[in-house]
């Protein structure tokens, strides 16, 4: 069965790629995919210290391939790790960076109907924790450093691969690397941005994330004297604290817009049907047509390209069982549209709460902001190509993440960022960070060619 899927996946790629490409893709697939099932086997969650160890395998594997000890740096962070790997250029420009994590979001197996930590093929899928998000991509962008080698590419620019150890938690591997890298021409991030297929696989469009929303967590504090539970009174902490989340929850930030979100709307609109796409087609005609701003905002998957987000997320609150609550807190977490200031964000929730005795603070780390990338013509021309030659002709656009990305600390550090996720998928068919994690089979070797292909392009 598995290698009657593999077969399939090679000959749905080879049928949209020149057949030297293909060749050398279906050559090089015992060898990824034997990556990709240690990748996903090496549980590179929260507490287990795994990162590291999955860093020296893949650094283990680019020696295999001809690259230098010195050209390789496995940089402790706490309990992960940051690899960095230097392909040498012949000196024309600043380096090319490339982006993806290494760590993935906690599975339970009870939970799941196949083991999260071994890569599963089967009814045209890959199964596994990372499968998605993202390991796939990080033995993709390794399995290409390696071909390179084994072909003696020499780029004009050199191409630094930037691996983060922790962007699904702290992101403090991130912060050393942008720290470190951050004279670079532009980044490549290989976890944002992505194809949609519609129901029946047909492809709709390939978005390149310019633009993310920052993040931030606000902690909602209040106290009172407390006594006795036999004696309440109605200075009640916990009471209050939930009128304050019942004016969190009603409150709606201002739609915003700009020229990144506008063309993403624009172009899901006229691939896809039904009142959301007619509602995005009216909202990128005119963003202050509001009746369209209402159908979007009612679909929690784009509510969040139209406006800051706050929501409650954590609870806690009392000391007994027995006694009147001293103190209730609860976690907001907001997701900002770019351009607005965190204290904006937290004069908003005040308003919105109207309770000066509901203390508002900002959680650590420091939120980052981040910044619109703009769209550089050489990179969405290089893109576009490349697509072209797996999907000819197929619409590619910018976008903007409602989540956070490591493309929100080099762009703070003035890089330029681009996610260019090759992958496609089916609108809620990839589960991730949930239970039973896939990924079509047929967009691994198509991830291989388009590293490939676009690295060539902008590097040469």
């Amino acid at each position: 069965m598995r290698h009657t899927l593999i077969a399939a996946s090679l000959a749905l790629a080879c049928a949209c790629m020149p057949v030297a490409a293909a060749e050398t893709t279906a050559k090089s697939m015992p060898e990824t995919m034997e990556m990709l099932r240690h990748a996903i086997a090496t549980q590179t969650v929260e507490g287990k210290d795994q990162v590291p160890v999955l860093a020296q395998y893949l650094a283990s594997k680019l020696e295999s391939a001809g690259f230098a000890k010195a050209d390789i740096e496995i940089i402790p962070v706490g309990r992960t790790a940051a690899l960095v790997a230097h392909y040498r250029g012949s000196g024309k420009g600043k380096p090319i960076l490339i982006s993806a994590h290494m760590d993935v979001v906690a599975a339970d197996p009870k939970d799941w109907t196949r083991d999260p930590f071994t890569l599963v093929e089967e009814n045209g899928y890959l199964y596994g924790r990372g499968t998605s998000d993202m390991k796939t991509n990080v033995v993709a962008v390794i399995a290409t450093m390696m071909r390179f080698k084994r072909e003696g590419f020499v780029p004009s620019r050199e191409m630094i691969l930037v691996f983060s150890g922790d962007e699904e938690t702290e992101m403090a591997s991130t912060r050393v690397l942008a720290e470190r890298y951050h004279d670079a021409e532009f980044l490549l991030n290989a976890d944002a941005g992505g194809g949609t297929y519609d129901a029946n696989l047909k492809p709709v469009a390939f978005g390149v994330q310019a633009a993310e929303k920052a993040y931030a967590d606000f902690l909602l504090t209040v106290t009172s004297p407390g006594g006795h539970s036999s004696a309440p009174t109605p200075d009640n902490a916990i009471y209050r604290l939930a009128k304050a989340l019942d004016h969190v929850e009603a409150h709606a930030f201002p739609v915003q817009h700009n020229d990144i979100t506008l063309a993403s709307f624009k172009s899901i609109g006229a691939h896809t049907s039904g009142p959301l796409a007619k509602a995005m087609l009216r909202f990128s005609a005119n963003p202050n047509d509001a009746a369209a701003a209402a159908v979007i905002s009612a679909d929690p998957a784009y509510v969040g390209q139209l406006r800051t987000t706050c929501v409650a997320t954590m609870l806690d609150g009392g000391h007994a069982l027995n006694a009147l609550p001293q103190r209730a807190t609860a976690n907001i977490n907001c997701r900002i549209f770019p351009g607005v200031g965190i204290e904006a964000v937290q004069t908003a929730l005040a308003k919105a709460i109207n309770d000066p005795t509901v203390k508002i603070s900002v959680q650590p780390p420091a939120p980052v902001l981040s910044p619109a990338s703009p769209l550089r013509p050489d990179v969405m021309a290089a893109v576009t190509a490349t697509m072209h030659e797996r999907y000819p002709g197929l619409d590619v656009v910018p976008g903007m993440s409602s989540g956070a990305t490591d493309s929100m600390f080099f762009r703070n550090a003035g890089v330029p960022s681009y996610g260019v996720n090759p992958t496609f998928a089916k609108p809620g068919d990839s589960f991730a960070h949930g239970l039973n994690e896939k990924l079509r089979a047929s967009e691994l070797p198509a991830a291989l060619d388009f590293w490939h292909s676009l690295l060539t392009k902008l590097a040469k």
